[in-house]
């Protein structure tokens, strides 16, 4: 787990969690692309946030697959919200996850120290639970052009989740594929935008409140 730490005590700490396959047991290594993809995110939240008291930490999973039923990712996120916990108490912890991670962070948000998440692309296939996100705030981006995970089929899940959520909203990024490098600089605003937003900090726009008392139905495929 990489750690970028703020240069004041902790107020809030974000976990990244990068994509991965259905099934693999390779080990992660740091040049593989779905981690060093979320680098950027990284950096940028830390950029974006760390005078405010972020610190931001970058989970390396130790194998590239799901692998159901022993869910290798979630393990390995759920380690690293105990150590977060251990090394840094009562402070909120942010999930930012990307395909596969976004999978993980949905589904690890029922941890006590998680508020919110923040789903890029994330694979949520038919069934994913959605009890996880309970009371927490959740925001999902999907490209129009994804063809490795499914954009119907996380409004599918944001549709179910609404209920369950304490607030949700979903956005769709025009003419934009599963990388999130079309529009490099519009998903980093996006998800500094989430962590501002959701953390109160002075003097930089989150999401607009708008998107949260859209009506269901625009809140769930507003644009990006």
């Amino acid at each position: 787990m990489a750690v970028r730490r703020s240069p004041v005590p902790a107020r809030a700490v974000a976990l990244v969690l990068h994509g991965g396959s259905e099934h693999g047991t390779a080990v992660v290594r740091p040049w593989r692309l779905a981690y060093l993809r979320m680098v950027p995110f990284a950096k940028a939240l830390h950029a974006a946030g760390a005078a405010q008291g972020l610190e931001v930490r970058l989970l390396r999973n130790r194998v590239r697959g799901w692998n159901a039923p022993t869910l290798d990712p979630v393990r390995d996120a759920r380690w690293a919200l105990d150590r977060i916990r251990a090394e840094t108490p009562d402070v909120p912890v942010l999930l930012v996850g990307h395909s596969m991670g976004g999978r993980v962070a949905l589904r690890v948000a029922d941890d006590p120290a998680v508020t919110a998440v923040c789903a890029l692309a994330p694979w949520t296939p038919e069934g994913e639970p959605v009890e996880p996100v309970r009371d927490r705030s959740v925001l999902i981006a999907h490209g129009t052009r994804d063809r490795m995970t499914s954009p119907e089929a996380s409004h599918a899940y944001a549709r179910r989740a609404a209920g369950t959520a304490a607030r949700l909203a979903r956005f769709e990024v025009a003419d934009e594929g599963h990388a999130m490098l079309r529009k490099s600089a519009v998903w980093n605003r996006f998800v500094t935008g989430f962590a501002a937003g959701e953390l109160d900090w002075p003097g930089q726009d989150g999401v607009p409140a708008s998107a949260w008392s859209a009506p269901a139905d625009l809140r769930l495929r507003l644009a990006l």
